[in-house]
């Protein structure tokens, strides 16, 4: 049952060939047996997944399954579950028992799905290797002394070493789409907006963004559908309505303008992933689309931009977090002062602090014009670039990393090159786009992940391109050595 994709299990479990409730034990089984060897869950919810996958089984007697009836999946741990705790990665919250569901979390229980658990990720989604976990880094599966990328580390994993067959994640600056290349699988951030934001643990307010991982686009598809939406108590929620993902999948590609950005094929991409990389596009071209390039000129400020904007906007949105009111209080505390002080110190890691300090350094009297208000103007020059680009073609194509995996603690030392491994991701977020990171082939026995960028509430378009790309590949189909 582990290799078949959602989108079969969901057909399986309608035909009667087996039960949401043996579906659920055999991922709750992989997951004791496997995750030893990855530490990609913080909690596994065994009881609460059963009883669920009980209740899926009476839906899908009575003829009134969803595509997602039955269906477990992994949840990122900075999604809030009603019961269950969230930590976030981070010892500020190990005790925190979420007393209400996101408006994510909500909506996937409400069409039947079942949560097996919840995901280790970088502590707050701060990282881009899911090192900074407060619980202990994620290995990849392809190579356990590997990262698996971050801040989703965890879910990516858990999909990539078929503990799961989908999960969830959240993208501030590539934390979807930099995983999932490095793991092997299909993840989606979708236009800023698109996803509810209500209960998922804020990190940077205008750049977090909700999104799926699964093995392939159509299984995204499926999982997409149900999360989006509208919701009125996210003031960033957009009132749009949510499309038919699944209708446009098999729509041909032929006429499909693609887009190749000079910038982001020049210094810094490893040789191998950018041949994996041309040879992906030139399938794209035998399925009938055209190929122009293009320049996206600012490109090379979107990583100096994204590290104002995101460490300010952290120091703001972490300051909640005092000692006081609910998460990590300090023992003995000998004045307010020394609560906080302490409390904050002892619950937040390095890379938590480091941001920080840089947020509350910029947003600091004198330095808010000089630092935060010019990348916010970078910022528009940015999106501006994707614009114009997509006045050309109908989609942007690239490497989702420039490199494939590296290995656990390589650049842990080494903030600056870690925060490189975005290069090709962070822009996105800056100008709130939709981009799917498919994979796309192997360098040295690990996997390579191609991007797809698309305008504004082109989430469709996306899934199309990538599904009809996985009609004529089988890298999504790969497992593992030791997890098949």
């Amino acid at each position: 049952m582990h290799q078949k994709s959602l989108v079969d299990l969901a057909a399986d479990l309608r035909s009667g060939a087996y039960t949401s409730e043996e579906l659920t034990r055999a991922c709750l089984q992989r997951i004791r047996f496997h995750d030893k060897r990855l530490n990609s869950f913080v909690t596994v919810t065994d009881t609460q997944a059963l009883a669920a996958a009980q209740a899926a089984d009476a839906v899908i007697r009575a003829g009134n399954a969803g595509p997602l009836t039955g269906i477990p999946f992994a949840h990122k741990d900075i999604f809030c579950t009603n019961g269950v705790k969230t930590s976030c990665g981070s010892r500020m919250l190990d005790n925190f028992i979420a007393p209400y569901d996101a408006t994510v979390t909500q909506k996937l229980l409400e069409a039947g799905a079942v949560m097996v658990g919840k995901t280790n990720m970088d502590e707050f989604a701060m990282g881009s290797s899911n090192e900074t976990s407060f619980y202990g880094p994620v290995s990849n599966p392809w190579d356990e002394t590997t990262v698996p990328g971050g801040s989703s580390g965890g879910s990516a994993a858990a999909v990539a070493a078929r503990l799961v067959p989908a999960s969830t994640g959240t993208d501030t600056g590539g934390s979807i789409r930099q995983p999932a290349a490095l793991c092997g699988i299909t993840g989606l951030k979708p236009t800023y907006g698109r996803v509810s934001r209500y209960g998922m643990i804020a990190f940077a307010s205008s750049l977090d963004q909700g999104g799926p991982f699964a093995r392939s686009a159509e299984d995204a598809a499926v999982m997409l559908g149900a999360m989006a939406g509208f919701d009125a108590r996210d003031s960033t929620s957009v009132d749009r309505p949510v499309d038919d993902y699944v209708a446009q999948l098999s729509e041909p590609l032929q006429g499909l303008k693609i887009g190749l950005p000079k910038e982001y094929f020049g210094a810094g991409l490893d040789a191998a992933v950018g041949d994996a990389v041309a040879a992906a596009i030139e399938e794209f071209r035998k399925l009938g689309a055209t190929v122009t390039d293009i320049t996206l000129p600012n490109t090379h400020l979107s990583v100096p931009a994204y590290y104002v904007v995101a460490p300010a906007e952290c120091s703001s949105n972490l300051s909640r977090f005092d000692g006081v009111r609910f998460g990590h209080r300090a023992d003995n505390p000998q004045d307010l002062q020394d609560l906080y002080t302490r409390s904050r110190g002892e619950g937040f890691g390095s890379e938590v602090k480091r941001r920080i300090l840089v947020g509350t350094y910029a947003l600091s009297a004198g330095y808010y014009d000089a630092y935060y208000l010019k990348a916010q103007q970078v910022r528009h020059l940015i999106r501006d670039d994707f614009l114009q680009a997509f006045k050309q073609v109908d989609v942007i194509m690239g490497p989702t990393t420039p490199s494939v995996a590296f290995k656990l603690g390589e650049k842990a030392d080494d903030p600056v090159s870690m925060y490189l491994s975005d290069i090709y991701t962070i822009a996105v977020n800056l100008a709130g786009l939709p981009a799917v990171s498919l994979p796309a082939g192997f360098c040295n026995g690990l996997p390579v992940g191609l991007q797809v960028i698309g305008n504004y509430f082109d989430e469709s378009r996306l899934l199309n391109v990538g599904h009809q790309y996985q009609q004529v590949s089988d890298w999504h189909t790969r497992s593992p050595q030791g997890f098949e």
